[in-house]
């Protein structure tokens, strides 16, 4: 799997926040993106993930265009963890890991013992597997990010 971007640009609020902006990463490769507040890191992450569209240039996937996949496609390629998280809803640990499955499901398919197993992995993965059952809305900071690592694991993303 490769992410490339070339001469990524948004604008947002009428500030052009990403003025052309290229890099490349291949499969298993881990790269940092560095500087300093509000130069552009989590406005390139989302124009790569699919939450805000580039006002110019190109994202490509494997070298097509992402907007040529379908959003449940791309779902199914890139996993994110997002840096906020925010549930108005009492999920438990275990629930917002399955979410990790729905780019996998259509609409009102049920979750299975395939899914079960690959959210049990996940969480033993990670060590949280004894705070499955337990909220998510009590768990520590540190806590709650370690549980949202594993919440692309079960989607078997390549990204």
């Amino acid at each position: 799997m490769d992410i490339r971007t070339e001469g990524v640009q948004a604008v947002l609020g009428g500030s052009a926040i990403l003025k052309g902006v290229d890099i490349q990463v291949g499969q298993r490769e881990l790269v940092g993106i560095i500087g300093p507040n509000g130069s552009g890191k989590s406005t390139l992450l989302k124009c790569i993930y699919r939450v805000l569209k580039p006002t110019g240039g190109a994202v490509l996937l494997d070298g097509r265009d992402l907007d040529q996949y379908s959003y449940r496609e791309s779902a199914r390629r890139i996993a994110v963890v997002a840096q906020h998280n925010y549930y108005n809803f009492e999920f438990s640990v275990q629930d917002v890991v399955m979410m990790g499955r729905a780019p996998h499901k259509r609409a009102l398919d049920r979750d299975n013992a395939d899914d079960f197993r690959l959210v049990a992995e996940a969480l033993e993965l990670v060590g949280m597997s004894g705070f499955a059952r337990r909220s998510f809305s009590t768990l520590s900071g540190g806590s709650s990010s370690g549980s949202f690592w594993p919440a692309p694991w079960p989607s078997r993303p390549l990204v």
